[in-house]
């Protein structure tokens, strides 16, 4: 029996992984285009460049291949590096965080993934809550962990740190990301986004620093 050569495997492995990306982001064309169900798996293979065949050795139907997009969606938001090292201070800490977080949401793109999650999730519950699991609640649970290592040193006064997390969350998205997923504004820019920041800080300041007198 002759062994198989590593390196062909290699090189197997890399080809299907280039294959199922090339699928993938033609997909996610199709998704942002069309929605969920104006989307075909024929329309799907054509903004890919492969064949329907080719398409459903890869993915039994477009539920499957949309939740692999969610996947990706979580995964590329998860690499996004927030800095929350506990050793730097709650105002700079906020106002950077904050000024990622709204880029991120707003980056070009963006908003069309989240629209289609949005539009799917009462119909895939699974999808839905998966997304909200990878990309969401794992931002606010590192939020809220840095907090929380604050409230110790005194630097905020927070019950609920979870709570306050998700409250600064939303509060940076007010007049940003609402207009942007509808389609009702472009992306802000980077000075709106800083403006937007700034009263959202200093909003979380006032309703957490320790009472003084």
């Amino acid at each position: 029996m002759v062994a198989a050569n590593p390196t062909t495997l290699c090189l197997a492995g890399d080809e299907n992984n280039a294959k199922r990306r090339q699928i993938l982001d033609g997909a996610s064309k199709v998704f942002m285009d069309l929605g969920f169900d104006g989307a075909s798996m024929g329309e799907i293979a054509r903004a890919a460049g492969v064949s329907k065949g080719t398409l459903y050795v890869y993915f039994a139907d477009k539920s499957r291949l949309f939740e692999a997009i969610v996947e990706e969606e979580g995964i590329e938001q998860s690499k996004v590096a927030f800095n929350f090292d506990p050793g730097r201070d709650v105002p700079t800490t906020l106002r950077e965080f904050g000024q990622a977080y709204i880029q991120l949401l707003c980056r070009p793109g963006g908003g069309s993934a989240i629209r289609t999650v949005m539009a799917i999730a009462e119909r895939m519950p699974d999808v839905g809550r998966r997304y909200y699991e990878h990309v969401l609640e794992k931002t606010i649970g590192r939020l809220a962990a840095y907090l929380e290592a604050h409230v110790q040193t005194g630097e905020v006064a927070i019950d609920d740190c979870t709570l306050a997390a998700s409250q600064f969350m939303l509060t940076c998205q007010a007049s940003l990301f609402l207009p942007f997923i509808f389609q009702a504004a472009p992306a802000p820019s980077e000075e709106r986004i800083t403006q937007v920041i700034e009263s959202a800080t200093r909003m979380f300041l006032a309703a957490y620093r320790p009472k003084t007198g």
